[in-house]
């Protein structure tokens, strides 16, 4: 793609670079790739200096030059960048720009056009909201490959392309990674993209370029306000998928950000009752966790779920990854039979070694999905509630307090401890949700504790479980490190959860741990087997 091709299309002006002088017109430079990553460039691709929050990206434009990047993309203050400009001379004299007062923002168009707008190829769909995103995105995607598509799947727990699992670094990709990622999936047969995309992705231009055959909305509550001003301002990021970008458009009504993006031709889903085009009838929640209801349509649509997820939240999942289904043509089968095999990591994942009560690893990680998390265990606990819960550092500190005090409301016993203090004290944050756990813990008698270390805390509480009980072990999900003072060390949830289950089972049982630092004794209820 030659750089005045890119340059008309985005509205961007070319500026070509001598070691002596500027001048502009065309060029016959052409690229081949792009990226915003100085180590990640190859030889012939456009390098985009994007400003960011400590440096700019034009400070990296000599490295990127030097490894064999071709052009530049960038705003007018890295245009004029003595990092940028004194390394022209690398390309044989002269480095053609491409200056916008806005790189980011069309820097996925740009990527969109040097891999030829794979997503015009494939039917991407494109799911947002707080929670839910990856639970329905991994039912519409086994409902694609029941129905017989080859699918490509791009989301928080990995990447799939074609059946082929990559690791991903973030819930949606920088746009130009996003672009090359769909050209290699349209490369490689896949017919069907089901992709998470984030609040992050839509303000900073991720997805830009992409063209959706369908976009769901599942709900939104209070997240991320380290990065967004306010919910309002959170909302109208993730409004930004139903700007016209997707052919279809799928709205769950379920809590009033929903309703407030129903205009015609959208199509809407309820699972709490209240009238929808896609509703949820008959719903029943076996002792197992397992679940199945009706979901009842347009015209005669009806389509009969089994779900081995627990939870009301999940009928809501199943129900929006029905109706995006439904509106691409997936046939009642092939939904039926998808939906009915989904387990997804981290998600209300169960771990089972024979012991007589329940145990899952749970990726909430906010105080809405806390709250729901733990309703869907105090529905299947025939004894108690016993968790296990951490908040992040350098994240929303606000919701801290907030977070404790719902699991408070919902656990018999709750084990607060380190999540992923990143740059933190992490003291301080388990004080933060302390705090908010022991004014609940006053009036509901609620069993508080604190361990700081992660791997103790999950052996205590399943040291303390009971037959009937359920354990949730709530925070990191599927993820397999935990990030201290900028290291990221080993740790998965599952794993540990895991052994110590076995190590119950197998082992002698163990004493007191003296690792434990227990509330107030008024605060510590009335069930001396607890304490």
């Amino acid at each position: 793609m030659s750089i005045q091709q890119l340059a008309e299309s985005t509205g961007a002006r070319v500026v070509r670079i001598t070691e002596s002088t500027d001048s502009v017109g065309d060029t016959p430079v052409e690229v081949s790739g792009v990226t915003l990553r100085a180590q990640h460039v190859v030889v012939g691709d456009l390098f985009a200096a994007l400003p960011g929050a400590r440096t700019h990206g034009a400070e990296h434009a000599a490295a990127a030059l030097d490894a064999g990047a071709r052009a530049v993309v960038t705003d007018e203050e890295g245009a004029r960048t003595a990092a940028l400009t004194e390394h022209a001379s690398v390309a044989g004299g002269e480095v053609p720009l491409l200056v916008h007062p806005e790189p980011r923002r069309v820097l996925g168009a740009l990527a969109a056009e040097i891999y030829g707008r794979p997503s015009r190829r494939l039917s991407v769909l494109g799911i947002t909201g707080t929670s839910g995103k990856t639970t329905t995105s991994y039912l519409a995607e086994a409902a694609l490959r029941r129905a017989g598509c080859v699918t490509g799947l791009i989301g928080t727990v990995e990447t799939r392309v074609a059946g082929t699992r990559l690791d991903s670094a973030f819930t949606t990709p920088e746009a130009p990674d996003l672009q090359a990622l769909l050209a290699v999936m349209a490369e490689r047969g896949v017919t069907h993209v089901v992709m998470e995309v984030s609040s992050h992705a839509l303000a900073l231009g991720r997805v830009s370029g992409v063209e959706f055959a369908a976009g769901g909305f599942t709900n939104l509550s209070r997240d991320h306000l380290d990065f967004h001003s306010d919910m309002e301002d959170y909302f109208a990021a993730k409004a930004m998928l139903f700007d016209g970008r997707c052919a279809r458009e799928v709205v769950s009504l379920d809590t009033e950000w929903g309703r407030r993006l129903v205009r015609s031709g959208v199509v809407t889903v309820a699972a709490d009752g209240r009238d929808a085009d896609w509703t949820a009838n008959g719903v029943v929640a076996h002792p197992s966790g397992e679940q199945q209801f009706t979901a009842i349509g347009p015209g005669d649509a009806r389509v009969d779920i089994r779900l081995r997820l627990p939870g009301s939240f999940n009928i809501a999942n199943a129900l929006l990854a029905t109706a995006v289904l439904w509106e691409l043509g997936v046939d009642e089968g092939s939904v039926a039979e998808g939906l009915a095999e989904v387990d997804v990591p981290g998600r209300m994942e169960r771990v089972a070694l024979g012991q007589d009560f329940a145990a899952v690893v749970d990726y909430s990680h906010k105080p809405d999905a806390v709250e729901a998390v733990l309703e869907a265990a105090r529905a299947q606990a025939a004894g108690r509630v016993l968790v296990v819960l951490g908040c992040g550092g350098d994240r929303d500190a606000a919701k801290r307090p907030v977070m404790g005090a719902t699991a408070a409301r919902s656990a018999d016993l709750l084990v607060v401890t380190d999540d992923n203090p990143r740059g933190e004290d992490p003291a301080e944050i388990r004080a933060s949700v302390l705090d908010g756990a022991a004014e609940v813990a006053e009036e509901e008698r609620a069993v508080l504790c604190e361990i700081a270390d992660r791997r103790t805390a999950i052996n205590e509480v399943v040291r303390r479980a009971r037959g009937g009980d359920v354990v949730v072990v709530a925070g990191k999900g599927h993820e397999t490190g935990q990030e201290v003072a900028g290291v990221t060390h080993p740790f998965s949830d599952r794993d540990e959860l895991t052994a110590a289950l076995r190590e119950r089972l197998e082992g002698p049982e163990g004493t007191e741990n003296t690792a434990v630092r227990w509330s107030p004794e008024e605060n510590r209820g009335s069930d001396e087997e607890a304490r």
